[in-house]
């Protein structure tokens, strides 16, 4: 197929459809390449995942993979990544205190990105922030999750969301949220 003929509204859709149009009972390196350069002609290179990410979406589906060409397809993938190191581990709220740091790693990057002009890093840092405001908001809508962690996981996609809009103001912004009455009555013991 051509990629004016794919059906798929979504990257995870795409993918899917790709793998399936490879009918392929295992899949590997060739098969994860033909799905990366769909992905790529459909959504652009800022759409590309890890190729373990891509096989564990396909293992899900039913997919049986040839781990060793996936590991390795990886590695290789990774290291080609100049920005995989920067961002590792960069996403983290599990409590105010991490989602401060968090967004204060990615602003620290988003000016190192600005400075050298880094279009490419501007956007990972963009993308880093909302994986984090729409990881938080799941979180915050899932009624299995305690309504405490329900509310903190709300008022973090809330700091997302200001950065998102104003990065710049971001550091005061966070100050007069943190001492607010309302924060504090919501949020004691922090």
């Amino acid at each position: 197929m051509s990629k004016g003929e794919w059906k798929a509204r979504t990257k995870r859709e795409l993918m899917i459809e790709v793998w399936e149009q490879l009918d392929c009972e295992t899949v590997g390196a060739k098969e994860l390449e033909a799905i990366t350069e769909v992905v790529r002609e459909r959504f652009g290179a800022g759409a590309i995942e890890s190729p373990t990410s891509v096989a564990r979406l396909l293992a899900d589906e039913g997919a049986e993979l040839r781990h060793s060409e996936v590991l390795e397809m990886d590695a290789h993938w990774r290291t080609a990544d100049p920005y995989e190191a920067m961002f590792r581990n960069t996403l983290k709220f599990s409590t105010f205190a991490e989602a401060a740091a968090s967004i204060k790693r990615l602003d620290n990057l988003r000016r190192q990105f600005e400075r050298k002009k880094d279009k490419d890093g501007l956007r990972r840092v963009h993308e880093t922030v909302l994986k984090g405001k729409q990881r938080a908001q799941m979180i915050a809508r899932n009624p299995k999750v305690v309504e405490r962690k329900r509310a903190e996981k709300a008022e973090i996609a809330e700091w997302f969301t200001v950065w998102l809009n104003q990065p710049e103001i971001f550091d005061d912004w966070l100050g007069l949220r943190q001492s607010s009455k309302d924060f504090r009555e919501r949020f004691p013991a922090e």
